[in-house]
């Protein structure tokens, strides 16, 4: 009986230790892969949106000239989410959905 339970503790034990290792190529990550600036938001270069009536032609135009990703348009009273997103580009509007406000996030 104590065998039984001493081979199971070993399998557990060795179960355990096999999810904590990692290949040499997963480790290894390529810098200039994840720090290339694909996607990465330039709020400035979309300001030219300011004052215009939100379109979906204005917000992938702006989307493009920022080199985002991600597009969106918020309007005043608009529920969001508080994680910041480096790719993301907002359009801030007010009630007329005017864009009064640019930004990346």
């Amino acid at each position: 009986m104590p065998w039984k339970f001493a081979s199971l503790g070993a399998l557990m034990a060795v179960a355990l230790l096999a999810g904590c290792t990692t290949t040499s190529s997963e480790s290894q990550k390529d810098p200039v892969a994840t720090e290339a600036g694909h996607g990465r938001c330039e709020a400035s270069a979309a300001e030219f949106a300011l004052g215009k009536k939100a379109s979906p032609e204005l917000l992938e135009q702006a989307r493009k000239k920022a080199g985002a990703q991600n597009a969106r348009f918020l309007k005043p009273n608009d529920m969001i989410t508080l994680e910041y997103r480096s790719d993301r580009l907002n359009l801030n509007t007010d009630q007329n959905l005017v864009v009064t406000r640019v930004n990346c996030g």
